[in-house]
């Protein structure tokens, strides 16, 4: 069995439950995640069965997009919900629209954060959290990411409004809305997300445990499984001929095609099959080496 499961996560779960779950009910070990989602976080969740493992990481660097409510007059430890309320302030005057649409755009494009305490970023080889719940003080590293997209959905509660985010690997939506929040001059947290999309795999494709348990159940095919080239689609695909086929599967390295891109990895494909994933060789340019081979 290989391909991506494209999960809908529920809420309750940690995305390592979900793995867990998964191998036990598709009877095989060879099951990782694309990307960790927070217990009390639904959404995409793309799990990758067999082959498909390999492209774990490429899944990973995918653009991610979310939907998130920012409660403003309240800000927690966590940064969320489910935190520690430690600091208050009432709503006197509810931002306007354009007030929000004004602080919105100083977060699009490429932005600086610091990850909330309750978080499992590593710092002198013990985790954010490990130092919060032991009422530790530590330098917490700063990072830049991109937010590609930043739109105001809705501001329709009495004290909060939903956004929609597209944004790199790294992102804290946390952090994000504790920070739109001080910048219209409140306290603030994240109530509530939603992960809606993982690169090209969308909400729509998704499906639950429960209709992978009937399909199981009802000894049907596992329709719902995509291909691994829906996990790369962010990547160059270069077609070779049939007679390079068995030298990309036996891991050779081959002369660089002119399509090939000056960075980043390309796949390898023929027939319209994904066979590997190459790389422009370190010591030689006019080379590309493999970096995954995906046998028959």
């Amino acid at each position: 069995m290989n391909g991506i499961l494209p999960l809908w996560k529920p809420r309750g779960m940690t995305s390592h439950d979900c793995v867990v779950k998964a191998r036990r009910m598709l009877h095989t070990k060879k099951v990782g995640h694309t990307g960790t989602l927070d217990p009390e976080v639904e959404g995409v969740l793309p799990l990758c069965i067999g082959q498909a493992t390999k492209i774990v990481p490429y899944l990973t660097d995918t653009h991610k997009t979310y939907i998130a409510e920012v409660k403003l007059g309240t800000a927690t430890e966590t940064e969320d919900s489910h935190g520690e309320i430690i600091e208050e302030a009432e709503i006197s005057d509810f931002p306007s629209k354009q007030a929000i649409e004004n602080v919105l755009q100083l977060f699009r494009g490429e932005i600086t954060q610091i990850p909330p305490m309750y978080s499992a970023v590593k710092v002198q080889g013990k985790k954010l959290y490990e130092y919060a719940r032991n009422n530790e003080e530590v330098d917490r590293p700063s990072r830049r990411v991109l937010i590609y997209d930043l739109d105001l959905l809705s501001t329709d509660y009495k004290d909060s409004f939903i956004i929609k985010v597209t944004c790199s690997k790294g992102t804290y939506i946390r952090t994000l809305c504790v920070d739109i929040g001080k910048n219209l001059g409140y306290p603030s947290h994240m109530a509530n997300l939603v992960r809606t999309s993982t690169g090209s795999i969308s909400k729509k494709d998704t499906v639950t445990f429960e209709e992978i348990e009937k399909a199981i159940n009802a000894d049907k095919e596992l329709e719902f499984l995509l291909p691994l080239s829906r996990g790369l689609s962010h990547l160059k695909f270069i077609e070779v001929e049939k007679t390079v086929k068995q030298r990309v599967l036996y891991g050779q390295k081959l002369p660089r095609p002119d399509e090939f891109p000056e960075t980043g990895p390309a796949v390898i494909a023929s027939d319209n099959r994904v066979l590997a994933v190459y790389q422009i060789h370190p010591d030689n340019p006019e080379l590309i080496k493999p970096l995954r081979v995906f046998n028959e």
